[in-house]
């Protein structure tokens, strides 16, 4: 675990995050990351729009043949 101190950035509030968390992240300057809040606290990963959008189209496949899917997986 790290402990990340929030520092000013201009009139903003920011973290800054140490070479070996973007790696793990795989990651770099001008990345968008995720936030997601967990029962937990709040989870940071890397946000890809073509996986998220890909991710929307699945699921509303999914939703839309649930009953085929389902009758397949027998």
């Amino acid at each position: 675990m790290a402990q990340l101190k929030i520092t000013s950035i201009g009139n903003s509030a920011g973290i800054i995050l140490p070479k070996e968390i973007l790696e793990k992240l795989r990651v770099s300057k001008g990345d968008s990351l995720h936030l997601t809040e967990t029962p937990r606290g709040y989870e940071l990963s890397a946000y890809d729009q073509k996986i998220a959008d890909q991710m929307e189209v699945a699921e509303r496949i999914m939703r839309e043949n649930r009953n085929m899917l389902s009758k397949l997986a027998q």
